[in-house]
């Protein structure tokens, strides 16, 4: 048999071309899923409930050393047991004999006293109030009966409190609910079934109603709010919480649909004017009618993942997320110190770190330009973002109204959230509805000072607290 002819040089070199583009997509595939892999809530927006608890990701926190100690933040209240002046109760204890000789004490001298006191709970017992409708009949033949008082509608029922209570350790405190009903009648002495409990948040939300068309178009009128939106399961599919709010107000509602739907369903967006504090997620940007401020803490964390994943060298776009991180947070400094003075800051030392952020950004962007993989063509689209959207990501630089982050917004879907984590999924659109619409009036009220039993007693009372009851 005749012997395989070699190959010539022009196949070979050929060959060796398609074998090296070969690696530099298998390289490409590696840096992609190794960054998947390290993907967690520091360096990305994956919240931290997401993060494996076998896996403990390095320390990456960006506070500065100092700026806060651990323990209780200063200015925050915090609680003591005390002692009261007058107890309920008092018992007196005395000593029969001596510690030293054994003698009896009776009628002995009284030397000191020493007060101790227990603090507890009664035991727990409803109280029923009965109703009697009397009726009585007229000289001309006709019998009336008494009207029954407002809310008195069944032969038998809850109050307002105990629903409250109910709806309160379901919605506000996410007891699953039949541990809500296992719980009011172990611990309150009213034993009720885990339907009852539903039907009190469904008569809870409808008292509702127009709360939240008025917290509405408080949001819709203030000059900046902020804006978030998460994933959450309803009837065993994905839908998705939105949320606006303010420091003062606080508006949760539930679409099955992310992007613009979802958010022109919410009712704010689609006529606000003022400064929207959102992440950079595109559907925000359709709303033209608002200023935008972009959030400062979203960009941090993904600079994180740069520097984590990026490329080395002087001019690396490691070192150039680095100093983007460094100068963000100095801004970050500036501002809280200017504006906590009432006052800007000196346009000298804003001028300066606003070329530091460009050229840094600049350089990330050239050093990232080849985008060779899928992690290099991120890492570009964020640099580019930065350059971009320069103004929005600086807003809070220029107006003291205007947040550093999007945190507060964030918070306030977190509940929601740790909802899903207790119950799985919500079973039916309309109950996460009820759910969205109850904890936008506990998050207001809480806003107000109003504890949350209070406010949904006052609610399930027919007398929801309102914002034009309150006083600016």
């Amino acid at each position: 048999m005749p012997a395989a002819s070699k190959p010539s040089y022009d196949e070979l070199a050929v060959l060796v071309a398609v074998l090296g583009e070969e690696i530099l997509a298998l390289k490409g595939q590696v840096a992609d899923l190794e960054a998947r892999l390290n993907a967690n809530s520091k360096n990305s927006s994956k919240p931290p409930s997401s993060d494996s608890p076998f896996v403990r990701p390095a320390p990456k926190s960006l506070r500065a050393k100092g700026v806060r100690r651990p323990g209780r933040p200063s200015g925050q209240d915090g609680v003591t047991l005390e002692q009261v002046a007058v107890p309920n109760a008092e018992v007196e204890h005395e000593p029969e004999v001596c510690a030293c000789c054994g003698a009896g004490l009776a009628g002995r001298p009284e030397t000191g006293r020493e007060r101790r006191q227990v603090i507890d709970l009664p035991q727990i017992a409803p109280k029923v109030t009965e109703h009697r409708l009397i009726s009585r009949r007229c000289g001309c033949g006709h019998v009336t009966k008494a009207l029954a008082p407002v809310g008195v509608a069944a032969p038998v029922q809850y109050g307002p409190r105990i629903s409250a209570i109910a709806v309160g350790l379901w919605h506000g405190q996410f007891l699953a609910k039949a541990r809500v009903a296992e719980v009011m009648g172990t611990v309150f002495g009213a034993p009720m079934a885990p339907g009852t409990v539903a039907s009190m948040a469904t008569r809870a939300a409808g008292a509702l109603e127009q709360f939240q068309d008025a917290v509405r178009e408080e949001i819709a009128a203030a000059p900046v709010a902020g804006f978030d939106e998460t994933g959450f399961r309803v009837d065993g599919r994905l839908g998705r919480v939105h949320c606006a709010q303010t420091g003062r107000y606080s508006l949760i509602t539930v679409h099955p649909k992310r992007g613009v739907a979802g958010m022109d369903a919410a009712g704010v967006l689609p006529g606000f004017n003022g400064i929207a504090v959102h992440d950079a997620w595109a559907p925000y940007d359709t709303y033209t009618g608002a200023g935008h401020a972009l959030c400062s803490a979203h960009v941090l964390r993904e600079l994180v993942a740069v520097t984590e994943a990026g490329t080395d060298g002087k001019y690396g776009s490691k070192a150039m997320a680095a100093q983007v991180i460094d100068v963000l947070l100095r801004l970050k400094t500036l501002a809280r110190d200017a504006h906590g003075e009432g006052r800007g800051i000196e346009w000298v030392a804003l001028g300066f770190q606003r070329i530091a952020l460009r050229s840094a950004a600049q350089i990330g962007r050239d050093a990232t330009a080849g985008r060779g993989n899928k992690v290099t063509a991120k890492h570009h689209a964020l640099f580019n973002r930065i350059l971009s959207r320069f103004e929005d990501y600086l807003r809070f630089t220029t107006d003291p109204a205007v947040p550093f982050d999007n945190n507060a917004s964030e918070r306030e879907i977190r509940m929601c959230k740790l909802r899903i984590k207790v119950s799985g999924s919500m079973r039916s659109m309309r109950g996460a509805e009820e759910f969205c619409r109850i904890r936008s009036y506990l998050q207001t009220t809480k806003k107000h000072g109003t504890g949350w039993l209070e406010a949904l007693t006052d609610a399930l009372s027919g007398i929801p607290w309102m914002p034009e009851t309150t006083t600016a």
